[in-house]
């Protein structure tokens, strides 16, 4: 009710709307003055002495839907667009790219020890004629059928034979495997084609749009486009010899040939450390071919993915651990706490120190982003935040002469809402979520909607 009374209410509840009701907006305060060097002219000057509270809220961004439900959803739709642009065009990309070679691809981690895995079409999880008991007392088989939902699920049969310290390493050395795999993929096809490897990029080149996941065992895999342009990126056809046939060879040839070695310790040996042996790649759908994967249910498949963070894949927390005290109090199953705790122990090491594990325990020691692309590819999120801006005021963002001049002043001053905020802010999320979904529902333009309030009309 006092914010409601407030003079400035109905300013903040601009502010607040503009948010799209973001759950942990950025306050700031400063100003921002254009004016054209040539003239003297002030050309545009905004402060936030006239704001409610003399502040500024802004989004938050987080990707997270357990952080910001209403930031994730633009986030969400941000890399829908920017991964179906590399697929089928637009936003600066040609629709030509649709011929290139394109393929969508599932790379796996390697098996770290035997764990319960779902069983839904009737086999049993891990059935051995005779199977005996390991050194610790647990049995090397599960004869049960586990559903979706069973608790069990990616857990080990065993921890005491699971290798923890070779899981971590594994997603701590994850982008240094996925650089050289493209670099393998690029020797290969290089190779098949004749050339040298140090003239494949006067050829061809290979861009791509990746997406880390956690799976059930709280392992990462990657899916990940791949396409194949001419040596200017996608406004170039590949070349005569660039076929998806023979992306796909490449690819799979890459996969097995793309290793890494962790460094030597006395504590944890040294681990080779290379992609599991699922791997699957598929080709995209082109203009004369409608067979394979569409580009929309592609890019949406990646877009979902985005959202989710490691606490709602039961995967880790969304924040990162302090102390080692954290970790048992994380409400997590004993197989990610387990894994914490070696994030933690070898994080602790001096030759592990360069992987930073303890500040990224929480990700069980994965350190790269959730989506990365290649420049060539498709567009930036930037572009993209920058294109919604325009639309939004109905003025392009570099309106002002070349003469211009900017003088800014920003400065943080806190983030989040008070209770009575919070409340006001979800019921403005809900609404902008609730308009979205009737105006995907709503009929097309030309087409007559013959029912009413009160009943067919």
């Amino acid at each position: 009710m006092r914010l409601a009374q407030h003079p400035k209410f109905s300013r903040w509840l601009e502010q607040v709307t503009a948010t799209g009701g973001c759950a942990h907006p950025v306050h700031l305060t400063g100003h921002t003055t254009t004016w054209d060097t040539a003239t003297g002219k002030v050309l545009h000057h905004y402060d936030t002495r006239d704001e409610p509270g003399e502040r500024l809220l802004v989004r938050c961004r987080n990707r997270r839907s357990s952080v910001c439900l209403p930031c994730s959803r633009l986030h969400a739709g941000d890399t829908f667009h920017l991964v179906r642009a590399g697929l089928a065009g637009g936003k600066t990309v040609p629709v030509q790219v649709r011929d290139h070679p394109r393929l969508f691809v599932t790379l796996t981690a390697p098996s770290f020890g035997p764990v319960h895995r779902t069983t839904t079409d009737g086999h049993r999880c891990h059935p051995r004629r005779n199977a005996d008991r390991c050194e610790h007392g647990h049995p090397r088989s599960c004869t049960a059928i586990h559903t979706p939902d069973d608790a069990r699920v990616g857990q080990p049969l065993c921890p005491g034979c699971y290798d923890y310290p070779a899981h971590v390493l594994w997603h701590a050395h994850t982008g240094l495997l996925w650089d050289r795999f493209t670099r393998a993929t690029r020797r290969h096809l290089a190779t098949a084609a004749g050339l040298p490897q140090s003239r494949f990029r006067d050829h061809a080149r290979l861009s791509f749009a990746k997406v880390a996941e956690y799976q059930r065992r709280a392992a990462i895999h990657v899916h990940a486009v791949v396409r194949l342009d001419g040596p200017d990126g996608p406004a170039n056809p590949p070349p005569t010899w660039g076929t998806a046939d023979l992306l796909t060879t490449a690819i799979r040839e890459a996969a097995q040939s793309a290793t890494v070695r962790s460094p030597h310790s006395p504590a944890a040996g040294e681990h080779l450390l290379r992609w599991g042996a699922q791997l699957d790649a598929r080709p995209l759908r082109t203009f004369n071919d409608h067979h394979g994967l569409a580009d929309d249910a592609v890019a949406a498949y990646v877009a979902k993915y985005v959202t989710k963070g490691a606490a709602e894949t039961a995967a880790g927390t969304d924040h990162p651990l302090k102390t080692r005290a954290e970790i048992e109090a994380t409400p997590a199953s004993p197989h990610v706490r387990a894994l914490m705790r070696t994030c933690w122990h070898l994080g602790g090491l001096p030759e592990y120190a360069h992987l930073r594990l303890r500040p990224w325990t929480h990700t069980l020691g994965y350190r790269g982003h959730i989506l990365t692309k290649s420049r060539a590819y498709s567009t930036t999120y930037t572009a993209l935040r920058a294109q919604r801006t325009e639309h939004q005021l109905g003025t392009p963002t570099t309106h002002h002469p070349d003469t211009a001049t900017t003088d800014t002043y920003w400065r943080y001053t806190g983030s989040g809402h008070t209770p009575g905020a919070a409340l006001i802010a979800t019921g403005i999320a809900e609404d902008s979520t609730r308009n979205h979904e009737m105006a995907r529902s709503a009929p097309p333009k030309g087409v007559v909607n013959t029912f009413t309030f009160g009943g067919p009309a």
